[in-house]
């Protein structure tokens, strides 16, 4: 099953990442993909805020390469950018993170899409113009 949705501004996408995690369950896994400045992170500070963590907490953790925030659910907050191979994330324990007892988003998820379980969320971020996102979300294998 699809789901598409479009935003006009960064406030309507943090809004929609809260919307968005109040279905997810602990366990659940969230893979975004979009190009640099697509609004991922937005996406994110909304999950958070969903989970009742401070958005204004919320950074891409580009060179920490996984951030840890703790709310009604804990969020873990992967940012795959910057990995040459899965192997990397193995490294920092990745998959201990995708069976835990929160809920795992994963930018730039498609550089270790080996690791990512089939029952992930694939989120598809588009930027057609400078305020516009249109947002894809779907089973991968659908």
């Amino acid at each position: 099953m699809e789901q598409q949705f479009t935003t006009t501004s960064p406030d309507e996408t943090i809004a929609k990442g809260k919307e968005f995690v109040s279905s997810l369950e602990a366990g659940s896994i969230v893979c975004l993909q979009g190009a640099l400045g697509a609004g991922k992170t937005h996406f994110v500070k909304g999950m958070a805020e969903g989970l009742g963590i401070e958005s204004n907490e919320v950074s891409s953790p580009t060179f920490t390469l996984i951030n840890e925030y703790d709310g009604d659910k804990s969020l873990f907050h992967f940012d795959c950018y910057r990995m040459e191979s899965p192997r990397e994330a193995l490294e920092i324990g990745a998959e201990e993170y995708f069976y835990g007892d929160g809920v795992t988003v994963i930018e730039w998820a498609e550089r270790i899409e080996s690791l990512i379980p089939p029952e992930a969320i694939w989120i598809f971020i588009e930027a057609p113009d400078k305020n516009t996102r249109k947002f894809v979300i779907r089973k991968r294998d659908s």
